[in-house]
């Protein structure tokens, strides 16, 4: 529950304190203004009422002596106003007046003398006298032109108020003190969830043992509670794709790594006795593996790529990106005869991301498709629909296939890093794209891939009757 002092970017030092004493801070100053506002309105209503006592009894003593003669022509002493500490004065409009008392003088002014001249009803003020604060009240005498002045120290009444203030501080003090207890108290009892739950995040953190946390109740620790959870299987379910990327990227590797050693051991201690053809041929594989071994960087490097670069950003065909991908494949699968019509549809984005995603679906295509299998290619209304004649998609493994470092059991024998549906997935996704995957009527698998865009000028009369030929 203490401070640190700690240093910002701009090579500040300033403390941080705890979640524990900022609350116990926070209660106690909340507490502590509550009091001093009640004690200030406490003591200021108070003064108040006492002052307005006083002046209410002065002006009701001053009237009913005011009420009579005596007081014009005889020296009258205070007791006879039933208050020892009452000082009288007379005074009259020409600035002379008698006091019937003695003590320090009091300064007169002209509120005094306007009640003389009958310009004011009457007076009620506090005048220093000495050491002494004195409430002055001034009345109208029968007399034309004179008044009478009653003036009572107020000695007692500061004194109470002194007291009064006095009390009220040291409850004050002590109020606070308790706020500053309570606010301790409820700093421990009510972060105990929130320090037991640090401890466990610890503790993962230290033993890397990401099992979830323990709730209970509903309450905001809960809730808390909950997030890390939530948090902790997102970041098992990245360590076990990290995991499956490992595997199959080992896996992967470890045949064309072998094949690339041999032929390389084979050159090296053959050298030029081998027969053109062998050598030719060894070539050859030597360039199948390095290919191999591109393309599946390609796929990782593909894949660590969050967001799409600005500067390659441009409206393109996506009927031209179908057909350069066409193209590509067919070169890479010629026993497999691709049934392709596409109309032209302009999409907003990047040609070579695009082009790379179609051509991941062409390639998957023709990689299930049986030897002079087909692969239908329609391209209708910014729809682009690839459907093969291979063995499916399994009904269990629909939900996986777009998932990063997935690959089904039957694919793990066949070539490819199994990132190349993951690779779809996600250029259509930053494309503002959807895709889905299902069973083609013919019984293989069948892509469904659209984008936002707008129709091209199409060079034939091609209707959407196409695409949905093929789901139908």
């Amino acid at each position: 529950m203490s401070a640190t002092l700690v240093r910002d970017l701009d090579g500040r030092w300033h403390y941080r304190r705890s979640l524990a004493s900022r609350v116990i801070l926070l209660t106690t100053m909340a507490v502590g203004l509550s009091v001093a506002a009640v004690a200030v309105g406490a003591f200021l209503t108070v003064r108040q009422q006492l002052q307005s006592n006083l002046d209410d009894s002065l002006l009701n003593r001053a009237h009913k002596a005011a009420s009579t003669q005596i007081f014009a022509n005889v020296d009258v002493p205070s007791w006879t106003l039933g208050a020892a500490d009452v000082r009288i004065i007379y005074l009259t409009s020409d600035h002379t007046y008698r006091t019937y008392d003695s003590g320090p003088e009091i300064q007169l002014g002209a509120p005094e003398f306007d009640v003389a001249r009958g310009d004011l009803e009457q007076s009620v003020r506090t005048v220093r006298a000495g050491q002494t604060d004195y409430r002055v009240v001034t009345v109208p005498a029968l007399t034309p032109g004179q008044a009478l002045v009653l003036a009572q120290s107020m000695g007692r009444t500061q004194d109470l108020l002194a007291r009064l203030g006095v009390v009220m501080l040291l409850f004050g003090i002590v109020g606070v003190a308790t706020a500053g207890a309570a606010g301790w108290m409820i700093a421990r009892n009510g972060l105990r969830p929130v320090r037991r739950l640090t401890a466990e995040v610890e503790e993962i953190a230290r033993t890397e043992q990401l099992e979830p946390l323990p709730i209970e109740g509903d309450d905001e620790i809960a809730r808390l509670a909950t997030a890390f959870n939530q948090m902790l299987a997102a970041l098992a379910a990245s360590r076990d794709r990290q995991r499956h990327l490992v595997g199959d990227a080992g896996h992967e590797l470890r045949t064309p790594l072998t094949s690339l050693r041999t032929n390389l051991d084979l050159l090296a201690m053959a050298g030029s006795e081998l027969p053109p053809d062998q050598r030719e041929e060894l070539l050859d594989d030597v360039r199948a593996q390095l290919d191999e071994f591109t393309t599946l960087i390609n796929d990782l490097v593909e894949l660590a790529r969050d967001e799409m670069p600005s500067h390659v950003i441009e409206s393109v065909d996506l009927a031209e990106v179908v057909d350069r991908a066409l193209q590509r494949v067919r070169r890479r699968a010629p026993t497999v005869h691709f049934d392709a019509v596409t109309e032209p549809w302009i999409v907003t984005g990047e040609a070579a991301s695009l082009e790379r995603a179609v051509t991941n679906l062409l390639d998957n295509a023709a990689k299930w498709s049986p030897p002079d299998g087909a692969v239908t290619v329609r391209l209708v209304g910014g729809r682009l629909i690839v459907a093969d004649e291979g063995p499916g998609i399994a009904e269990e493994d629909l939900g996986h296939v777009f998932d990063r470092f997935w690959r089904s059991d039957e694919s793990r024998g066949m070539p490819g890093s199994g990132l190349g549906l993951s690779i779809v997935a996600q250029v259509v996704e930053r494309h503002s794209g959807h895709i889905t995957a299902e069973q083609a009527p013919s019984g293989g698998a069948l892509f469904d891939l659209q984008l936002p865009g707008r129709p091209g000028d199409p060079d034939e009369d091609q209707t959407s009757e196409d695409a949905d030929s093929l789901q139908a």
